[in-house]
């Protein structure tokens, strides 16, 4: 049983079975040498919408010039305390399943596995501090906590930058507390690491980055969510990452103690 303050579990590689990792490095390299200074900028947001009947939505406002997204996530309905996994993922069809989607976990849940044709691979992962690679998809220690308001400027891979472009990459965020009972539980097991319950893992929202016509950051507390934040806790997991490389999914890591701290998030 996972508790909303204390999981113990195992997270880390998403396996391989079509995606070489070659040239996601090389795609990595190309992208961290896009020059900026000549670069326009571009503004985007995203509407995350429910799945699997969450109850929760975010609101995404980024800024892209060359390589480097600043984005701003602000999250309602998010299990209160709980880490929630969040990455943008590309490779798909640039869409989210429909609020209703039903899928192969317990009950009809719609699992990680199930919607991969409509949003892609987890290439970026929005973690509030350190590396944002595929290599973090599961680094539980620095996704944010329940609805805390995510900002944080990141540097983007080639191919994660042509897809924030043209209109084609999605934001997703994970985990969902169905029994409402403040535990990560129940019977059926995550698709991403069968150690783990199902509900630490399935995708709670979904949307899709576009352009868009604002040309600065919102600001102010009522607007966007910042100062509104739930009682921060401490956890302790076990958790990891590694090279996303294809469709099959699995994961396992390294130990890991979760002492969320801030609020939001910088640079590392």
């Amino acid at each position: 049983m996972t508790t909303l303050r204390t999981i113990a579990s195992t997270a880390g590689v998403l396996a391989a079975t079509t995606l070489a990792a070659a040239p996601l490095a090389g795609a990595a390299a190309a992208g961290a040498a896009t020059p900026a200074h000549n670069a326009p900028t571009w503004t985007f947001q995203a509407k995350l919408t429910e799945l699997n009947h969450s109850g929760a939505w975010s609101t995404v406002w980024g800024s892209l010039h060359g390589d480097q997204l600043k984005l701003k996530i602000t999250s309602h309905g998010l299990a209160a305390g709980a880490p929630h996994a969040q990455h943008i993922h590309v490779g798909g069809a640039g869409t989210c399943p429909s609020p209703n989607a039903t899928g192969t976990g317990v009950n009809g849940h719609l699992l990680v596995k199930d919607a991969m044709k409509n949003y892609g691979m987890p290439m970026v992962s929005l973690t509030t501090s350190g590396d944002t690679s595929a290599k973090s998809a599961l680094a539980v220690e620095r996704f944010p906590a329940g609805d805390d308001t995510y900002e944080r400027t990141i540097t983007l891979d080639a191919k994660s930058l042509q897809a924030v472009k043209d209109g084609s990459a999605v934001i997703v965020q994970h985990g969902i507390d169905y029994n409402k009972n403040g535990k990560y539980d129940g019977p059926g097991k995550s698709d991403l690491d069968p150690s783990l319950p199902e509900e630490a893992t399935d995708p709670a929202t979904c949307g899709v980055l576009t352009k868009s016509q604002m040309n600065q950051m919102p600001s102010g507390g009522v607007q966007t969510g910042i100062g509104q934040h739930n009682p921060t806790s401490g956890w302790a997991t076990t958790a990891g990452g590694g090279l996303v490389a294809a469709g099959a999914v699995g994961f396992a890591g390294a130990g890991l103690a979760r002492r969320r701290h801030n609020r939001s998030a910088h640079n590392a």
